[in-house]
């Protein structure tokens, strides 16, 4: 979805030189210049006031929420990373009045209040909202990241989220107030996240960094070459996907050498940018534009997906059929069409921007919903199979991971390292109310208290909406109060 551009005044009648040689050095108009109060006049001199200090019915610009402002990559206009602040005006608008916005013409969100400055408030023609649609709602932003986050982890039986960045660091956050415990240095990009039981792993540039949470053992896992841009665990094995064609496989061994690594599987000739695990598959996405299907029990490559004519990006099981997405701006969903289950394409579903990530949920009627997160700034929400679209979510930049948790849970992380906290509702009428409580990771909106709620973690793959052929979900889950 385009985000409106502030107006220049190119191809404006402009006063001629003389008409400014007129013009006294100060101001003495008492008239406000409307160009400066939205930060865009480009007059100096300018013949109509820019003062500040005129009284708040004339005048008001929201306040900065931050002191970071990374550049704007897309030249239109000051960037301003986001807090949780419960007095913020700003978020009580964009995130508790739904109503308000939902009449709006267009769906376009208003940029100037995304960066904090919009003065037009209830006039604005543009959304004042982080998102389009009744059925979820934004529970927090945890700020903290410099650069852009590139990897989310909830791990089974704990109370805490994970999450890495470019920035080289991970942060911890606490699941009940919403907090960050602790910031580890990394000392490299972070490429992806991956957790199974009380390991956490984390790919990076030439190694992967193993982490168990619960006796706080850790290793360095070499053998990549390149950034490690995808990983995925099954059947007591790693899987890492490496800059240079290669998927490393390590299996479980011993407690002294709890990974040993195994033949690597070949085919890909450039980079793997995605992995995912169903029906005893192992699914590989990469930049030749290929999906290549592995047998997980002979490690051998069973068939070769053409169809992308760019880079796959993603790639999602859902129940029979495999989803994948590219910057091609296309949705493909394979299906198998021979005795031998072969996958070929059965449907295409077509965007007007490059698709970065996919994930998918079931929301409170059963139905799943697939998350697409596209290059401008934007995550569609559609159920499936018909592909109707269910909502959107706006960010300031491109949504770069995507991860869910059960409880209607679900987590993005965008380029300017915002990780953001969404939750789908058991029904609109409840929005409100889940928009003020944070079922395991949240902060009181209005009170800025810590509400501890219980929330039911997955412990298998939290990125499968399902993965046996019957429809029912492979993965075995507990209800853990936190």
């Amino acid at each position: 979805m385009g985000i409106k551009t502030a107006r220049t005044t190119a191809g404006w009648p402009q006063k001629s030189g003389a008409r400014y040689n007129q013009l006294p050095t100060a101001s003495t108009s008492r008239k406000v210049c409307i160009y400066w109060l939205e930060g865009r006049c480009n007059r100096n001199p300018c013949r109509f006031l820019h003062d500040a200090s005129l009284p708040r019915n004339v005048y008001h610009r929201a306040a900065k929420q931050s002191s970071y402002m990374p550049e704007d990559r897309h030249g239109k206009g000051p960037e301003s990373s986001l807090v949780n602040s419960a007095s913020s005006t700003s978020i009580e608008r964009g995130d508790l009045s739904k109503d308000k916005n939902l009449h709006k013409p267009g769906e376009k969100v208003c940029h100037y209040w995304m960066s904090g400055n919009c003065v037009k408030g209830d006039a604005c023609p543009y959304l004042h909202s982080w998102n389009l649609g009744v059925d979820f709602a934004m529970l927090a932003k945890l700020d903290g990241h410099k650069k852009g986050v590139f990897g989310i982890a909830l791990p089974s039986g704990s109370t805490k989220l994970y999450s890495g960045s470019k920035d080289g660091t991970a942060r911890i956050w606490d699941c009940h107030t919403g907090k960050c415990d602790q910031v580890i240095n990394l000392g490299g990009e972070v490429g992806c996240f991956t957790c199974e039981g009380p390991w956490v792993f984390i790919g990076m540039p030439n190694t992967i960094k193993a982490w168990n949470i619960q006796n706080g053992a850790s290793y360095d896992i070499n053998g990549p070459v390149g950034q490690v841009h995808a990983m995925e665990v099954a059947k007591n094995m790693l899987f890492a996907g490496a800059q240079d064609g290669a998927i490393l496989v390590w299996k479980g061994g011993s407690e002294a050498e709890p990974f040993q690594m195994a033949a690597p599987l070949m085919g890909h000739t450039q980079g793997i940018v995605s992995l995912t695990i169903g029906r005893n598959r192992l699914y590989s996405g990469s930049i030749d534009r290929t999906i290549r299907v592995w047998d997980l029990h002979t490690l051998e490559c069973v068939q070769e997906l053409v169809g992308h004519t760019d880079v796959v990006m993603s790639l999602l099981c859902w129940d029979e059929y495999l989803i994948s997405c590219s910057l091609d701006q296309t949705v493909k969903v394979w299906g198998v069409a021979t005795e031998e289950g072969s996958l070929e394409v059965a449907y295409t579903h077509h965007e007007d921007h490059g698709i970065l990530a996919l994930s998918g949920l079931m929301d409170a009627c059963g139905k799943p919903v697939l998350l697409c997160a596209c290059n401008d700034n934007t995550i569609r929400l559609y159920e499936l199979p018909s592909f109707t679209e269910r909502g959107k979510i706006f960010s300031r930049r491109e949504v770069r991971t995507l991860q869910t948790a059960s409880g209607g849970l679900f987590f993005t992380g965008d380029a300017a390292g915002m990780l953001t906290v969404w939750k789908w509702l058991d029904s609109p009428k409840s929005q409100k109310r889940a928009a003020s409580s944070f079922d395991g990771v949240m902060l009181s909106r209005r009170e800025n208290q810590a509400i501890d709620i219980g929330v039911q973690i997955s412990q298998g793959r939290r990125r499968h909406l399902c993965t046996d052929a019957t429809g029912n979900c492979d993965l075995e889950q507990e209800t853990g109060w936190l």
